[in-house]
């Protein structure tokens, strides 16, 4: 059963170019390392090490360095203990309609008004704190930092690097270097991290999206090193590395109110991410993987599927830098980076009603007070419409009385 279950996953006419055997690219010791599919078994204790590593390293280093730095969490009003609406909260909605308000405010004896301002507390209750979100980023800058400067330092000096032409050169019969070896194991270990963290981590815009990336990068990874297209993977990783951590340390100065800083930061970011995405990517990986690669040998399964995944990718890089260029516009054209474009905020809790965090803040004064200013209006045309409509209910029975 298990030799016909490799002879059916391990099939030639998919893994391999046409004319080409499996004993045809056997190595020996001597030779250099082929990478086979097992060696990826490694990654799934390892990604149980990182999240190890990632709950000692936020506890003694996150959050000490988030104090430091002078991250600050909102004081939050917690939600009076009401077993009714919690039991609501918790199975149903944390959203409800308007109808399963006035059953619930039915039900718990309370106002419409007080039910729906318990759920908005019970809701911000929630919200992650400027602490967790400092420690997640810290976390990932930390990897990503490391990764790409030990890559870097790998593939330096790679023909590959600065020639993608050889990244073709003799495939499929290509040893890989220890040190990309580990590069690979490393990076899939942590992305499979990140994926098994998902229901915990701090919820984004882009939530689905990230997921999505998640899931293509660990297919990519795993599959670009079981076909050997492990020297394109490794330009692949680093040109991603190379801004993640410009990402996250511009993350980490915008929870600890270093505004300016975190605003030119993110400037930086951008730049490196618009060009190692929008162009070197497309410009030298993809044009390399689509076409340059077909002057060595034809397209096959494997082929195929790769360049696919390398397409999905590509369009989320497109998504992105959608939403990083609107961040640009505004920062350049208002001054400002507009908190809700940022892809930290929370999709579920953005449009909470609370109290800004930086307290003597003119902007946010001058809107509460436009608020406060367009409620009263409003309570006055109401009470005008309701005096005139009294008084034209007065009006209508005075003939009766008469």
């Amino acid at each position: 059963m298990e030799a016909l279950l490799n002879e059916w996953l391990m099939q030639e006419e998919f893994w391999l170019p046409p004319g080409v055997r499996w004993k045809d690219i056997e190595m020996t010791e001597d030779e250099g390392r082929f990478p086979l599919p097992r060696d990826l078994i490694y990654t799934l204790p390892l990604a149980f090490a990182f999240i190890a590593l990632r709950y000692v390293f936020e506890r003694l280093i996150g959050v000490p360095l988030s104090r430091y730095l002078g991250v600050k969490d909102r004081v939050q009003i917690r939600a009076a203990s009401i077993p009714k609406l919690e039991t609501f909260y918790k199975h149903n909605s944390r959203q409800p309609s308007q109808s399963e308000v006035v059953s619930l405010s039915k039900q718990c004896g309370l106002s419409q008004r007080k039910i729906q301002t318990w759920f908005r507390q019970r809701r911000n209750q929630d919200r992650p704190s400027n602490t967790k979100k400092f420690c997640e980023a810290s976390w990932r800058f930390v990897f990503y930092l490391v990764a790409f400067a030990a890559g870097l330092g790998s593939l330096i000096n790679a023909p590959w690097f600065w020639d993608q032409s050889e990244c073709w050169r003799g495939y499929p019969k290509q040893p890989v270097a220890e040190a990309h070896h580990w590069y690979y194991i490393l990076e899939m270990g942590f992305y499979l991290s990140l994926l098994l963290c998902v229901s915990v981590d701090v919820k984004r815009k882009d939530f689905k999206e990230q997921v999505i990336h998640h899931i293509a990068t660990i297919f990519l990874i795993g599959f670009s090193y079981c076909a050997n297209f492990v020297r394109v993977g490794t330009l692949v990783m680093l040109l991603h590395d190379s801004s993640d951590f410009l990402l996250e340390s511009a993350k980490m100065l915008h929870y600890a109110g270093w505004w300016r800083t975190c605003d030119s930061l993110f400037v930086v970011f951008a730049l490196v991410f618009l060009v190692t995405r929008l162009v070197v990517f497309p410009g030298r990986v993809l044009y390399s993987t689509l076409l340059v690669s077909q002057e060595f040998f034809k397209p096959f399964g494997g082929y195929v599927f790769f360049n696919a995944l390398l397409l999905v990718l590509q369009a989320l890089h497109i998504f992105w830098a959608y939403l990083i260029l609107r961040m640009v516009y505004k920062f350049v054209f208002m001054g400002k980076v507009e908190r809700d474009e940022r892809s930290d905020v929370e999709s579920e809790v953005e449009d909470e009603e609370e109290e800004p965090e930086e307290e003597g803040d003119e902007r946010s004064w001058e809107q509460r007070k436009g608020a406060i200013n367009s409620k009263l209006a409003s309570l006055a045309n109401n009470c005008v419409l309701n005096n005139l409509t009294n008084q034209r209910n007065i009006n209508s029975r005075l003939p009766k009385a008469r």
